[in-house]
């Protein structure tokens, strides 16, 4: 990929546009050099493309401002219980929360794709943060939960804005649905787990950042301590949410013409649930604020007076470099797929690279006001969307609404029970355990799929959430990489089709398990011909698996030519004894021709090439002294063609020329058998050593012999290569119909 490719100046190019062809000049270095090296409007172009913002802020109007101001004013009142909720989680005191949902709201709009994702604290992100605080101030004890917190989260937006500024969003995509799956079942499951003791007010001393199997088994074991007052508060908070969604749901489905109406509601009742037992605690609570009847959430310092520069400690970079990794992978994750997701319901695209500048840059300026990690969250995200957001200026309205709450409200804060927002906690992250059904569905789809979930799952219950991404994740590569290396290759029949006067020639798999063209007559294409093709690219993995299957067939199905090839006994090898042939086996033909099908092929390595070059030694000496022609299909990458040229394919070759790639006539710019030697930098072609233009002499001679003829317009630059299957084919007829008149066979 060009440096303009990763800029977002230059598409890739399409390996089947037909302008690719086999008769385009070969690419040099100096040339990709050239391209790779952006102008300077296209550099300003980049720096432009930073900010979306400036393609659509002047078209702003009022109608959009309406729905802006709505939703965004819904997604603040939602946005207050649960972030101080999710600081909860993370170690921290609440108000670090309220200033994490600021700082996403005034800053991601700059850089935005998605008019529907609000950035803010989220469950899992806190639940990995708070994870490490607690690691480390078992062993630092002197540095405080927040300073950790905005070290990571510092560390991380600057790593996650450096893969945003190189385009590196795809990288998203090598993480499967599955191990997405798996990652944010686990994580809600350990959420809810750890969220049941302040929920039930259990006062026995057990961990909540334990695996989740363990925090459950605790929980249960120590039922007996619980607090009614904390458990009346927690649980019937916890129940109310879960009667207005059902309500809400119910009369929407009765009532469609208020369906938008009820699901507004519904949308607010975490406000509600929250504004009801805030208002119950501090009537209980207002005579007894140094003795409250049940936890509540104490002190909230009004302002930001926690804003700071960031301090980032050698230790603490040494010491959380191990869990950085599982970090960065939940702020992209979560956010990229829950952008995505809103993008194909909404019907427009997002920018993945963007994106990570979005939430980069939020994470790098939030900890100088006391904000820590943030990223896309799914439930406000999709409150935002029901509620008709229609820009990301929707964030805007929702830091205001965060504002005026940090500045006005932290009296009434200060009486909101523990266990209501652990309620309202384990309600939000509830929704994402996927359900029995979706698990149904990957195993009717892939079971290795869903193989990968379930241990994924299992590892994030019974270990942590970071073991869980990166065994899934490595897992999903093995399945890969080793249906990579064994993806079968298709040897290729032909069959006619239509009617006597107009019939077409179809390349079918020969063997074809499936038998999926009953009604076909499939014929192989010519006698001691062969055609092969590539299911699945043509690269170190799957090398010897494609050449091993190829080598196996053509053994089986033709006869050596050479049996009586060696001058002397003991000039035969010791893996080729010498045996008489029976009758069968002299009736198999002499192989003559292989057209290998490069149209799944992109790019090929050394290694590849280098186990062609080894077959066609292997295959030229059985075929001795006749050769063997090896014709190439829909070669489309110019690189590709220069690799495959470089190592002498794309001509006659003859059996005496044959060596490695880096040997004494096949080095990396030969030509064997054609005998020259092509400088690619310069474009030119020269004979490589004495006697081996004689050597290419006869082909030279039947080469133009044909070119005079219908199939003469692809003979000049590389006769071998051939746009299609039918070209190939009909070049081979020409040139063994050749062989046959001048007695060659």
């Amino acid at each position: 990929m060009s440096i303009r490719q990763i800029l977002g100046l230059q598409k890739p190019t399409n390996p089947l546009d037909n302008t690719n062809s086999q008769h385009d000049p070969d690419p040099t270095v100096l040339k990709w050099i050239n391209e790779i090296i952006p102008s300077g409007k296209q550099l300003l172009d980049y720096f432009i493309s930073l900010f979306p913002f400036l393609r659509w802020i002047r078209y702003y109007n009022m109608q959009w401002l309406l729905g802006d101001l709505v939703a965004g004013a819904t997604v603040g009142a939602v946005v207050i219980p649960q972030s101080m909720g999710y600081a909860r989680l993370a170690g921290l005191p609440v108000q670090y929360g309220l200033y994490t949902s600021f700082m996403g709201g005034v800053v991601y709009w700059l850089f935005a794709t998605s008019k529907d994702v609000t950035i803010g604290p989220v469950a899992v992100m806190s639940t990995l943060l708070g994870s490490i605080v607690a690691d480390m101030q078992a062993y630092y004890p002197s540095i405080s939960g927040p300073q950790i917190a905005m070290s990571i989260t510092v560390i991380c937006g600057g790593i996650v804005t450096f893969m945003g500024l190189a385009r590196l969003g795809f990288i998203v995509d090598f993480i499967p649905l599955p191990s997405i799956t798996a990652f944010v079942t686990g994580s809600a499951i350990t959420i809810c787990s750890g969220q049941v003791k302040s929920l039930l007010g259990e006062t026995a001393d057990f961990s909540t950042r334990a695996p989740a199997y363990r925090i459950i088994i605790n929980s249960l074991k120590n039922l007996p301590s619980s607090s009614k007052y904390d458990s009346a508060m927690g649980v019937s908070a916890l129940v109310t949410l879960y009667m207005i969604r059902a309500a809400c749901n119910y009369t929407a489905r009765k009532y469609p013409r208020r369906e938008k109406s009820f699901c507004f509601l519904s949308a607010l009742r975490t406000v509600f649930v929250i504004f009801i037992f805030t208002m119950i605690s501090a009537i209980v609570n207002c005579h007894r604020r140094e003795d409250p009847a049940f936890a509540i959430v104490g002190y909230v310092p009004r302002g930001f007076q926690d804003a700071a520069i960031p301090q980032v400690r050698g230790s603490i970079v040494k010491e959380i470099s191990q869990r950085l990794p599982a970090c960065v992978v939940v702020l992209i994750l979560e956010h990229i797929a829950i952008a995505k997701a809103f993008g194909r319901i909404n019907n427009y695209t997002i920018n993945p690279s963007q994106e990570l500048i979005a939430i980069g840059v939020t994470n790098l300026l939030g900890p100088f006001i006391g904000a820590y990690s943030a990223t896309g969250a799914f439930s406000r995200s999709a409150i935002q969307a029901k509620s008709g957001a229609r820009t990301p200026i929707a964030g805007i309205i929702t830091a205001i609404v965060v504002l005026i709450a940090i500045y006005t409200l932290t009296t009434a804060l200060y009486y909101i029970p523990h266990a209501s927002l652990s309620g309202v906690i384990i309600h939000a992250v509830g929704d994402l355990i996927v359900a029995p059904n979706t698990i149904y569905q990957f195993w009717r789809i892939s079971p290795l799929d869903a193989v990968i979930f379930a241990v994924g799952l299992v590892v994030a219950i019974t270990s942590t959430i970071e073991n869980s991404i990166y065994i899934t994740v490595f897992l999903a590569l093995v399945i890969l990489l080793f249906r990579c290396a064994k993806s079968p290759g298709q040897f290729l029949a032909t069959a006619r089709v239509g009617d006597k006067d107009h019939q077409h020639l179809m390349f079918l798999q020969s063997d074809d398990p499936s038998n999926s063209h009953p009604d076909l007559k499939l014929e192989m294409p010519l006698a001691g011909v062969f055609i092969y093709r590539f299911s699945e690219g043509f690269n170190y993995p799957n090398a010897s698996h494609y050449t091993d299957a190829l080598v196996r067939r053509i053994l089986e199905n033709t006869r050596s030519t050479n049996s009586e090839f060696y001058g002397k006994k003991g000039d035969r090898p010791w893996n080729d004894p010498h045996h008489h042939p029976d009758r069968a086996e002299m009736e198999l033909p002499l192989l003559r021709a292989i057209i290998l099908d490069f149209s799944a092929v992109n790019n090929v390595d050394i290694t590849s090439i280098q186990n062609l070059v080894d077959v066609r030694n292997q295959l030229n000496h059985r075929a001795a002294p006749l050769g063997v022609q090896w014709h190439l299909v829909s070669v489309r990458n110019r690189w590709t063609r220069r690799a495959l040229a470089a190592a002498g394919f794309g001509y006659p070759t003859s059996p005496s020329t044959i060596s490695e790639i880096g040997g004494k006539l096949a080095d990396s710019s030969i030509s064997p058998g054609h005998g020259r030697k092509v400088d690619f930098e310069k474009g030119e072609e020269i004979f490589a050593c004495q006697g081996c233009e004689d050597l290419a002499e006869p082909y030279e001679k039947k080469l133009r012999n044909i070119a005079s003829g219908p199939l003469g317009n692809e003979i000049a630059h590389r006769p071998f290569f051939h746009n299609d299957l039918p070209r190939a084919l009909e070049r081979v007829e020409a040139l063994l119909r050749l062989d046959a008149s001048t007695g060659n066979i």
